[in-house]
């Protein structure tokens, strides 16, 4: 499992800071039917963004983050992506979700976030 790292400042992305360390995030998604084996399953971008903010919520207490995923991710081991927490101020966290497992229509992945966030646009 993956580890994920927060600073001071970057888990809220806001005044009020917690600083603290979390074990591996990993998450599942069953995406029902697809074509016939054509195509690996994909977990839709809204989908994936949602899972990621449920997930990371878990594990840290703390109240689902605003995150956008700009791609589906592709049911495929080792394929990435990158989505973005953005925080009541403004500010943003990269996460990067990698494929882990595929079992027939079940994606599973492990959840990642980046060590700094990002200040608010001025």
């Amino acid at each position: 499992m993956a580890k994920i790292y927060f600073s001071a400042t970057t888990w809220s992305l806001s005044v009020v800071a917690v600083g603290v360390l979390l074990t591996g995030c990993s998450a599942s998604v069953h995406v029902g039917k697809t074509e016939p084996k054509v195509s690996a399953p994909k977990v839709s971008a809204d989908k994936l963004a949602t899972t990621v903010a449920e997930r990371l919520a878990a594990s840290t207490g703390q109240p689902k983050p605003d995150t956008t995923c700009p791609e589906d991710l592709v049911g495929k081991v080792g394929t990435t992506t990158r989505c973005t927490l953005t925080g009541d101020d403004g500010s943003t966290l990269g996460v990067t979700v990698t494929v882990t497992s595929v079992d027939g229509e079940q994606v599973n992945f492990d959840i990642e976030a980046d060590e700094t966030a990002s200040p608010a646009a001025s």
